[in-house]
């Protein structure tokens, strides 16, 4: 498990206006601070893949560089993850792309609803199940399962920006195959409500409006 905040660096600075009140009511900020944090975990979790050498020729001879064997899937769960992802898709810009409609049905128990996917061939890919929340970790797999129905993928890769350990040893009972969580930032609890405490509200809501 991969948890950025771990050590201090400019995404402190992301996040802390994700959070913040008064610079939530900026919502291309908002997007825009997602989509930052979407590349800074693209870049950490580039640094598990293979990678080949390659002769690139210069204006002056040619040169060795390392390069990523494989082009990775990224999943994006809409609508929230939607910059978050962008950010995915910013540096791994050759990547194939799934989308996932999941929705919370509030009631006495909380259930997750998917709507709508699509998918290309996942068998024996790398996969990045984009989120920028992790709370119950009921919608990861959910989406996890759906996504399985395309193949079976070596390895997925569950990135968010705020997770809660509610969630985290959800995905670590339930999850069956190799994946590696990339965290932002660990937060305390969830409340009864099921929302992450003290988290940054509805990512959703803040990026594109409040929903009806």
């Amino acid at each position: 498990m991969f948890v950025l905040t771990e050590n201090p660096s400019v995404a402190n600075k992301f996040l802390a206006e994700l959070r913040d009140v008064q610079i939530q009511k900026d919502s291309l900020r908002f997007r825009k601070n997602l989509e930052r944090l979407g590349e800074i975990m693209a870049y950490e979790v580039s640094k598990s893949f293979e990678f080949s050498p390659k002769d690139v020729k210069t204006p002056l001879e040619t040169t060795k560089v390392l390069l990523p064997k494989e082009k990775p899937v990224i999943f994006v769960i809409l609508r929230a993850s939607l910059p978050f992802y962008q950010g995915f898709l910013n540096f791994f810009d050759n990547a194939e792309s799934g989308f996932i409609g999941a929705f919370r049905e509030e009631g006495e128990t909380i259930k997750i609803n998917l709507g709508y996917h699509a998918s290309p061939s996942l068998e024996g890919k790398i996969v990045i199940l984009a989120d920028p929340m992790l709370a119950t970790g009921k919608s990861f797999m959910e989406s996890i399962t759906t996504l399985l129905q395309h193949g079976t993928p070596k390895i997925i890769h569950i990135a968010c920006v705020i997770a809660a350990p509610e969630g985290i040893q959800y995905i670590q009972e339930h999850l069956k195959i190799p994946y590696q969580l990339w965290i932002g930032a660990i937060d305390e609890k969830l409340n009864a409500d099921s929302y992450i405490v003290p988290g940054l509200g509805d990512a959703g809501d803040l990026a594109f409006g409040q929903k009806l």
